[in-house]
């Protein structure tokens, strides 16, 4: 043992508090946590919690094993441990991997795990010199141990393991003696065998692929094992192989294709779900279409097979329960992650640029909101409550069919009418949910092809809704979500009575049901249908209205948060239609009402206040009566969680404060800027710290999604209510011309986007040649002009930017206009796509302006800046008149002024815009 000793105070003061964390009472684990966070800043607290794991047999196995993951939590403090305790923790570890007692074994090998993966294999090779060793011992268990902690450690950090140590490399022996092992006698030790050789596909490990055909035999020789372990991590490497080696397995694809056919349907879910993964991986690789086609006849009815329905599933779900009045546990609500208001622009051919906000999820579930930043324990204590969430043999099966979907189209559904047809049609419930479910899978790639057979379908999905099951009746409302942009389509009067109105009123039963499964799914299906719809609802928004208001007073916690969204996507989808006093009476004391109940630091708030500023945006004026305890609301919380921020950095011993609450504060003062304008006046002049004080240290809050909000709020008061921004804006322009960075990280991209945006909206505010703007000409251009030109900086950064070069050249032509030739080209490159708007008119305003200040600046740029100039004014679909205008006197002068030329550059262009510039502009 490395030669360190506990100090016997130290000792007892730690092993006191893991016998106190057994108490359950929150109170005191709240205490305890607090004091075992104060233990890591002593240098030694990882050698305590290895003595106390290896050495104290006195203690029950209960408390070592504490000692034992406390230890692994904390792994990372090895690295600054003085090397007198780093030593003794790395043989502590060692030696408590040997304890009699399975409880140290286990604790042992998850810490030698972290520890391994911490210190990296070459830093500490004797461990994995004994844990390789340790598989040629005689006791079955100890073999079985080291090939338990290796496998772990080969999944999770296989490119550590894959290295040189000494001049060799210990896989080059490793991967040998796998595959060796893949034939011994214990299935466990045959399972991790296979499993450690799989893990080392994804990296293109060198030490595995000189023995691929090795590896590949071996994996043939164990699909016919008898334990379904083995047979799974077989399953598990044939789906590595597929992403990583496709060539490999194609000359054998016939034999694999019919193994994983076979094990797709094979009675143990793991081993199916494995296999199921098999066919997702495949269809979603574009290159491997054409070898996965000729088998679409024999995979999708299996897939189809695969989406029915467990008994393990129904255990799970409870489904039959008319369960509406019962409260929910507080471990069914989700986190939620508010993201804050970014400001994009939209480019022709693409969709609306605003993201589709996540709902009901893969396949009629709830989503859950994955934080990629968040270790998910396996051995989680609300492993019941994440069974109906969590990824299974179903949702594969209904993802690959997506995937399959969109990649072969009509071909799928020729394969599948039949089988769905069947099931459809079957009197068994959970046959007929099972091809509901795949109707909504196959709802984006099919619908071409489905499109014919909608008048019947729809019908039927809406009929479906009455059934006694409320499975059946959440998965339809899923499905119908998934058609809703079909449903919602203008097309004729016919269809609107047929099929809009029917499906409209069938979620709205849905949102009302007794069973709050289906309340979740209607009511994001509905919120589907109100973005697909837009303002075709606003003549059945007084019935759509009454039944959601009815909803606030029937839901549960959980589907409040849903019906929140619902709310909100409503307001965004019909504007302001949603201001007829009518309908404000009808909404507005639901919403009043919540808000009351709700404390400041109470999360619901948060999906409430995002709720209310797409609210007041579409209610206006009509909002104004109750503007103003909204307002003081927002500026108590923005003012108390800066306070907040403050403590955490005058003491960074407490945790960070989220941003959350700032961000949906900062985003609820721009909906009321949006919908009152100068009308908020009153209550920005009255506010208690004021609110443009409070504005300007959300600037500069070291949080990137608080600032993002913070400059979105700047540029609509710009639009909305200037005169009361102007006398901050020294303030406010410092930093805003700070946060304009060629190459943000990825973190700050929404924030500099929406600094980039609002510089231009303030600037046209200011007006022409203002004095005050001309100072923060020359900073702003020296900073968006190397953003514009950067290669890396992303897309909508370059699109903001320009804009915002665009109007400050309307506003200020002779300070802009000598720059031209530097960024003419990539300007225009920038902003043709871009669908005409009201923005793209004033930045383009801008552009001809300096055009006509400095001719030369584009003219002499080069043919290819002229080239793209006249691509972009070509692209216009209706530039306004003055616009039209400036356009025509631009491309007229060029021509006046040297026509030889001119007709030499336009013989040069590719006929499409040569055509345009004649037809339309007479050049």
């Amino acid at each position: 043992m490395a030669s360190w000793t506990p100090q016997p105070q130290g000792l007892e003061e730690i092993l006191r508090t893991i016998h106190e964390s057994t108490d359950m009472n929150i109170t005191v684990q709240r205490s305890i946590t607090q004091k075992l966070n104060s233990f890591t800043r002593i240098p030694e607290y990882i050698a305590y919690l290895a003595y106390i794991l290896s050495s104290m047999t006195q203690e029950e196995d209960r408390i070592r094993t504490i000692a034992g993951y406390l230890l692994k939590n904390n792994s990372r403090l090895i690295l600054q441990a003085p090397p007198p305790v780093a030593d003794y923790v790395k043989s502590a570890v060692l030696q408590a991997f040997n304890d009699p007692s399975i409880m140290i074994r286990n604790a042992a090998s998850q810490d030698i795990v972290a520890f391994l993966g911490v210190l990296e294999p070459r830093n500490w090779p004797e461990c994995l010199q004994q844990l390789v060793n340790a598989l040629d011992a005689s006791d079955l268990d100890r073999q079985e141990a080291a090939f338990n902690a290796l496998e772990k450690a080969c999944e999770d950090y296989p490119r550590k393991m894959d290295v040189e140590i000494s001049g060799t490399r210990p896989l080059d022996y490793m991967i040998p003696k796998f595959l060796m092992l893949s034939e011994h006698p214990s299935a466990k030790m045959r399972s991790h065998a296979v499993a450690c050789l799989s893990y080392f596909v994804p990296i293109n490990c060198q030490s595995l692929f000189v023995h691929i055909d090795n590896f590949i035999a071996c994996l043939f020789k164990r699909a016919s094992d008898d334990d379904p372990s083995v047979r799974r991590h077989v399953c598990q490497a044939l789906v590595l192989l597929l992403a990583a080696r496709p060539e490999k397995l194609m000359p054998e694809m016939t034999n694999v294709a019919e193994y994983m056919l076979y094990s797709t349907k094979d009675k143990n879910e793991n081993v199916a779900l494995e296999a199921c993964e098999f066919w997702l991986t495949f269809a979603e690789d574009a290159d491997l279409a054409p070898y996965l086609h000729p088998l679409l006849g024999k995979v999708a009815p299996v897939l189809l097979d695969c989406m029915v329905y467990g008994e393990d599933d129904l255990l799970w779900l409870e489904g039959d329960a008319e369960d509406a009045a019962v409260p929910d546990k507080e471990s069914d609500i989700k986190p939620r992650h508010y993201g804050g208001k970014a400001h994009g622009l939209e480019r022709e051919g693409a969709e609306p640029s605003a993201q589709p906000k996540p709902r009901i999820g893969a396949y009629g579930e709830e989503t859950i909101d994955s934080d990629e930043e968040e270790d998910f324990d396996e051995y989680d204590d609300d492993f019941a409550d994440e069974m109906s969430t969590e990824w299974n043999l179903r949702k594969c099966a209904a993802a690959a069919l997506d995937v399959l979907a969109v990649r072969f189209s009509g071909d799928l559904l020729n394969v599948l009418l039949g089988p769905l047809k069947e099931k459809l049609w079957s009197q068994d419930w959970l046959q007929r949910e099972s091809g509901i479910l795949a109707l909504g899978a196959m709802a984006e790639g099919c619908i071409e092809a489905i499109e014919p057979h909608l008048p019947t379908l729809i019908p039927y999905l809406i009929n479906t809704l009455n059934d006694p099951k409320p499975l059946v009746r959440s998965i339809t409302c899923w499905t119908l979500g998934r058609y809703a942009s079909w449903c919602t389509q203008p097309l004729s009067d016919e269809h609107k009575r047929l099929y809009f109105i029917p499906t409209m009123e069938g979620l709205l039963r849905m949102v009302l049901d007794n069973n709050k499964r289906v309340q979740e799914a209607g009511c994001s299906a509905f919120a589907t249908l109100e973005e697909d719809a837009g303002p075709e609802l606003a003549p059945y928004l007084e019935p759509v209205l009454r039944n959601l208001v009815f909803a606030f007073e029937k839901y549960q916690h959980k589907n409040m948060l849903i019906l929140y969204d619902a709310v909100g996507t409503l307001a965004d989808a019909v504007g302001r239609a949603l201001a007829n006093p009518t309908y404000v009476d009808i909404l507005m004391p639901p919403l009043t009402g919540r808000w009351a109940k709700l404390k400041d630091d109470d999360e619901d708030l948060i999906p409430l206040l995002e709720c209310l500023a797409s609210v007041t945006i579409a209610m206006g004026q009509a909002f104004l009566p109750y503007a103003g305890p909204v307002f003081e609301r927002c500026n108590h919380i923005i003012h108390q969680a800066l306070l907040q921020y403050q403590q955490f950095q005058q003491n960074p011993d407490l945790d960070e404060p989220g941003g959350s609450f700032l961000v949906v504060a900062l985003d609820l003062l721009s909906g009321l800027t949006q919908g009152l304008g100068m009308a908020l006046e009153p209550f920005i002049t009255g506010s208690n710290p004021n609110m443009l004080s409070l504005l300007t240290f959300c600037l500069k809050h070291p949080q990137a999604p608080v600032r993002q909000s913070a400059y979105a709020l700047v540029g609509d008061m710009a639009m909305g209510c200037f005169v009361l921004l102007r006398p901050h804006m020294p303030g406010i322009m410092q930093e805003l011309i700070q946060q304009l960075d060629p190459e943000p990280k990825f973190e700050f991209i929404s924030a500099s986007n929406n600094a980039a945006w609002s510089v231009g909206e303030v600037a046209l505010r200011y007006g022409r040649d203002d004095p005050e703007f001309q100072q923060w000409v020359g900073p702003l251009i020296s900073r968006l002009i190397p953003i514009l030109l950067h290669p890396k900086a992303p897309r909508s950064l370059h699109e903001n930017a320009a804009v915002s070069i665009g109007r400050i050249g309307l506003m200020h032509p002779v300070l802009v206009a000598p720059h031209l030739p530097e960024f003419a080209q990539a300007w225009c490159q920038a902003l043709y796509e871009i669908r005409d708007n009201d923005e793209k008119d004033s930045a383009f305003r801008g552009l001809c302006t300096l055009v006509q200040t400095n001719p030369a600046g584009i003219a002499k740029a080069s043919v290819v800046s002229l080239l793209w100039f006249c691509n972009s004014i070509i692209r216009w679909n209706q530039p306004s008149p003055e616009l039209n205008n400036m356009f025509t006197s631009l491309l007229q002068g060029f021509k006046q002024h040297d026509e030889a030329g001119w007709a030499a550059q336009m013989a040069s262009f590719p006929p499409v815009i040569r055509d345009r510039l004649t037809t339309r502009y007479g050049v």
